[in-house]
């Protein structure tokens, strides 16, 4: 279900300077644009790893961050799920403990539905060392899952799998999205990720916001900005 996003900031990190406008309603927003155009950094922004010079961040009805009222939650009171580019595992953990790390006695959900939900019962005993890539990225999606996040944020999450990989992982983002109702922003080089997943696109070049529409209107556009 679309909700309301508001990300209006300016962030800057030594000579590079982010600058978004946008408020609009989705339930699944692409970030799309060649590297170094912002996109992680409107992530990290989200997260509260990074903060803005000004401006104000809005998901849903929770204020994240808005300069002029003095509002700057903590990241970890943020309830976002943040699946990294390099998905951040811990090997020396078994996929299970993974999928649970982190997440307090009596905190989160049961396991057992998002473990069905993304197929990983065959593979909870197993070392992260003995998983395929694709499981690998399903284990960091399921322990992003367990916080019960009000928004999803993944960062390139197939950049590293081949296109096989991709097209059998893609089912599973799509899952998350319809069955749990889970808003997601999501980072992507691949037109065929935004046209398979979005419903909003920010395109993004040189940390200028250069479009902004439904899913349907940009797909020229993606493909002209994929470097």
């Amino acid at each position: 279900m679309p909700i309301p996003f508001t990300l209006d900031f300016m962030l800057r990190q030594g000579d590079f300077t982010l600058e978004v406008r946008e408020r609009f309603e989705a339930g699944v927003v692409v970030l799309f644009g060649p590297s170094g155009a912002g996109k992680t950094s409107i992530l990290e922004s989200i997260a509260g790893l990074r903060t803005p010079r000004r401006g104000v961040i809005r998901i849903g009805a929770s204020t994240l961050f808005d300069s002029e009222a003095a509002v700057d939650v903590p990241p970890n009171r943020r309830r976002v799920g943040y699946v990294p580019q390099d998905q951040a595992l811990f090997p020396h953990l078994n996929v299970r403990r993974n999928i649970l790390y982190g997440v307090s006695s009596g905190g989160g959900q049961a396991i057992e539905p998002v473990v069905g939900l993304l197929e990983l019962g065959a593979v909870l005993d197993r070392s992260i060392g003995a998983l395929s890539g694709g499981e690998r990225q399903r284990v960091a999606l399921a322990r992003a899952l367990m916080a019960s996040p009000a928004v999803l944020l993944l960062d390139e999450p197939l950049t590293a799998l081949d296109s096989a990989l991709r097209s059998r992982i893609l089912p599973y983002l799509e899952r998350v999205r319809d069955e749990l109702a889970m808003p997601m922003v999501y980072v992507s080089h691949d037109a065929a990720e935004v046209r398979y997943l979005a419903d909003w696109v920010v395109v993004l070049e040189k940390g200028c916001v250069v479009r902004s529409a439904a899913e349907l209107d940009v797909p020229a556009v993606g493909r002209s900005s994929r470097p």
